[in-house]
C-alpha cells in the first residue's frame, strides 16, 4: 500500500508509471465500496443509512459490490508484494521490518487509537453521553477493544504480518539477491486458471469454518486465500521480472474482457441457483458445505482473476503516463485510504437531509468523499512527521 514515491525508485518512473495510477484507482473503488455499503445495507460499515432498499435495488448493489470485492483488494496486495521484494532487497530483513513498522504499523495504530474512536464515540456515539467519553475511551484501550477496531486499516495490519513473514523467510533461506532478468516469462493461461481453481477450493474450505461476515481481530479470513496468493505473486513477479510483461500481454486483456462480459452472467447463475429469487438469505452463500457457497467462492476467484488481469492491462496500456495531477493523487492515495472513513461518516450524517434514490446518494457520497479525503490527506502530509508515514 505505502509504495515509495517515483523519485525513490531510480529508473522505475517511466517503466512503472501506471502502477501508481493502478493503486489510486483501486483506492477510489474502496471509497466507492464503502459508500455503497452505506446505502445498500450489503456488507458491514459504520453506518447503514436509510431504510433497507427494495430487493431489486439491493440485488443491483450485490452485483456491483461483488465484482469489486472479487479483485480490488487482491490487486492492492499484489502491488504491495511487488514492491515489498525490492524494499527487502535494498534494506535487508531487519531494515525492511523496521520500515514496514513505521509505514504500516504507525498508521494502523493512529486509526485504532484516534480515527476509529473519533467515529465511534464522537461522530456516531450511539447514545453514549459525551461526558462519559474519557472513561469510555479508557476502557476501549485498556480492555484491548482497539485491537479489533482497525476499520479498513485491517489491510495495513495484514500487510505488516505478510511482510514480517516474508522477511523471516528471506533471512532463513540463502536466496540470490536482486531481480530476475528483464522480461521474465509470463505465466501460462493454464497456470493462471489452475491458481484460480485452487483459490476457489481454498476459499470454500476456509469459509466452512470462517464464513463471510465473521472476522478475527477485524481480519475477514474468508477472503485471505486470495490475499495471500496475491502478495506472494507480487513477490514472485518482482523476482522474475514478469509483472510488466503480464500486464501488457494479450492474456491479461482477454481475461479482463472475459471477466467483464461473463462475470455478471455467471454471478446471476450462481445467485439464481442458490435461490436468491426465492427469498434465500445471503447466509447460504457466505460459507458452509453447500453448493451455493461453493458456487460463490468459485465465481469470485475466476471473476476476480479476470477482472484483476484486466485492470493491469487497462492501467499499463492507457494510464502509463505520469502527469502532475496523477503524481499528486498517487502521493495522497494512502492518506485517502487512512482518512476516508471519517470523511464518509461525516458526509453521511450531513447528507441525511437529502432523501434521494440510493444510487444518487452513493454517487454524491463517493464524489464528495473522494474530494474531502484527498483534501484531508493533503493537509495531513503538510504536518511534520505525517509525510513520512503517508
Amino acid at each position: 500500500m505505502s509504495l515509495p514515491s517515483p523519485a525513490e525508485r531510480p529508473g522505475a518512473a517511466a517503466r512503472l508509471a501506471w502502477v501508481d495510477q493502478l493503486r489510486t484507482l483501486m483506492i477510489v473503488l474502496v471509497v466507492n465500496m464503502h459508500a455503497c455499503v452505506t446505502y445498500s445495507h450489503v456488507g458491514s460499515w459504520y453506518l447503514n443509512e436509510g431504510p433497507d432498499p427494495p430487493r431489486h435495488i439491493k440485488i443491483a448493489f450485490v452485483f456491483w459490490q461483488s465484482h469489486l470485492q472479487s479483485f480490488f483488494m487482491g490487486i492492492l496486495f499484489l502491488v504491495a508484494g511487488y514492491f515489498a521484494h525490492g524494499s527487502l532487497e535494498r534494506r535487508g530483513p531487519a531494515g525492511f521490518v523496521r520500515e514496514r513498522l513505521m509505514r504500516l504499523g504507525l498508521p494502523t495504530l493512529l486509526y485504532m487509537l484516534v480515527l476509529g474512536p473519533l467515529i465511534l464515540f464522537v461522530i456516531i456515539p450511539e447514545g453514549n453521553d459525551l461526558r462519559s467519553l474519557p472513561g469510555t475511551y479508557l476502557r476501549y484501550v485498556t480492555h484491548g477493544r482497539f485491537l479489533g477496531r482497525s476499520g479498513p486499516m485491517w489491510f495495513a495490519a495484514a500487510l505488516l504480518i505478510f511482510s514480517a513473514v516474508l522477511a523471516g523467510w528471506r533471512s532463513l533461506r540463502s536466496l540470490p539477491s536482486g531481480r530476475g532478468a528483464p522480461g521474465g516469462r509470463v505465466p501460462r493461461p493454464a497456470a493462471i486458471l489452475a491458481c484460480a481453481l485452487a483459490l476457489a477450493a481454498a476459499t470454500f474450505l476456509v469459509r466452512t469454518v470462517q464464513p463471510l461476515g465473521t472476522s478475527v481481530l477485524n481480519l475477514q479470513l474468508g477472503y485471505f486465500p486470495q490475499y495471500i496468493l496475491a502478495f506472494g505473486a507480487g513477490v514472485a513477479a518482482a523476482r522474475g521480472s514478469w509483472f510488466q510483461p503480464l500486464a501488457r500481454s494479450a492474456l491479461a486483456r482477454r481475461a479482463g474482457w472475459l471477466g467483464l462480459v461473463l462475470g455478471p452472467i455467471a454471478l446471476a447463475g450462481v445467485l439464481v441457483a442458490g435461490g436468491i429469487l426465492r427469498g434465500t438469505g445471503g447466509e447460504v452463500f457466505s460459507g458452509g458445505w453447500n453448493p451455493a457457497a461453493l458456487g460463490l467462492a468459485t465465481w469470485e476467484q475466476l471473476a476476480g482473476m479476470g477482472l484483476g488481469l484486466g485492470a493491469l492491462a487497462f492501467c499499463s496500456g492507457e494510464l502509463d503516463k505520469r502527469t502532475p495531477l496523477s503524481r499528486w493523487l498517487a502521493e495522497r492515495s494512502f492518506g485517502v485510504y487512512l482518512f476516508h472513513p471519517v470523511v464518509l461518516v461525516l458526509l453521511t450524517v450531513a447528507l441525511r437531509r437529502f432523501s434521494l434514490d440510493p444510487f444518487l446518494n452513493v454517487s454524491m457520497l463517493t464524489a464528495a468523499g473522494l474530494c474531502g479525503s484527498f483534501a484531508v490527506a493533503d493537509v495531513a502530509r503538510r504536518i511534520p512527521g505525517f509525510r513520512e508515514i503517508l
